[in-house]
């Protein structure tokens, strides 16, 4: 049951923490941009969309694996589940209908659909697999599905040692599905909703009044913090990844800055040099 993944263009940067206490936060991938309708899909659509807007959906799809030890059976050593969450764990309910999860053709009814919140389906089993993950919007939203994949991965990079029952394998991709001159309906229904990135609007732009979808239920929407594996799930904080280049530049600067000064005790007084052509002299 161990196959090797397909390459995908739709794949974003991938982490692993696999038994790491500290499991760094992944970087910041390109992000999925979804194409604008047609002009004749559009024609069907009543609902006025915005160009020069993007609504933004920061996502993260992966897997969590649980080894159940010694006394497990050989076809059933792991426990697992794949999911896709928002990127601080926010509902995604509000843009994504559904979610089908392909699995492996072993397992009885390999396509699994899940219509709310959490999206995800936990199995057990003995081999690794690749999983498509297709995504289903809201009508508002995207007519058009969004095919992602993520390798099943049971067994840590370091196996020199026992596996351990208490730390899962866990590996995990962030992207950002990025929806380009979305509809005024799509926009004022989520314009405040936390899993979803809206732009500054422009100056005296009127939104409807917002439309709850059918599918999106009542009770306590809005995140879903209170995962059981949530304390499992990486860090793709974008706080921590913008104070990341800021360092680094720091420390080439320092680097440099030494450099220079070795360099200009060696050759003496230093002279002024003739600017290259086309660069400011500063």
């Amino acid at each position: 049951m161990s196959h090797s993944p397909q390459t995908s263009p739709l794949k974003g940067q991938q982490q692993q923490g696999a038994e790491d206490d500290d499991a760094p936060s992944a970087i910041k991938p390109s992000r999925l941009k979804i194409a604008v309708p047609s002009e004749e899909s559009d024609k069907k659509n009543v609902n006025k969309r915005l160009k020069d807007v993007e609504i933004s959906v920061p996502i993260v799809y992966g897997t969590i694996a649980f080894y159940l030890g010694r006394k497990a059976s050989e076809s059933q050593s792991h426990k697992w589940t794949v999911y896709v969450r928002g990127a601080s764990n926010e509902d995604l309910g509000v843009v994504v209908k559904k979610v089908v999860f392909q699995l492996h053709p072993s397992f009885n009814n390999p396509t699994r659909v899940v219509e709310s919140p959490p999206f995800q389906v936990s199995e057990c089993g003995w081999g690794e697999f690749e999983i498509a993950i297709s995504l289903f919007f809201h009508s508002d939203v995207c007519e058009k599905q969004l095919d992602l994949y993520h390798h099943l991965k049971l067994y840590p990079e370091d196996e020199s040692g026992p596996q351990n029952t208490k730390k899962p394998v866990v590996v995990e991709t962030y992207n950002e599905i990025v929806f380009p001159e979305p509809s005024e309906v799509f926009l004022a229904r989520v314009l405040n909703h936390p899993a979803v990135v809206v732009p500054k609007l422009p100056v005296g732009l009127n939104l409807p009044s917002p439309v709850a979808v059918d599918s999106v239920n009542d009770k306590e929407r809005g995140d879903t913090k209170d995962h059981p594996l949530s304390q499992w799930f990486l860090n793709f904080s974008e706080t921590d990844e913008l104070s990341k280049p800021a360092a680094a530049r720091q420390q080439v600067q320092a680097h440099i800055g030494k450099l220079r000064r070795q360099l200009s005790l060696m050759e003496g007084p230093p002279q002024q040099a003739k600017p290259p052509s086309g660069f400011d002299h500063t």
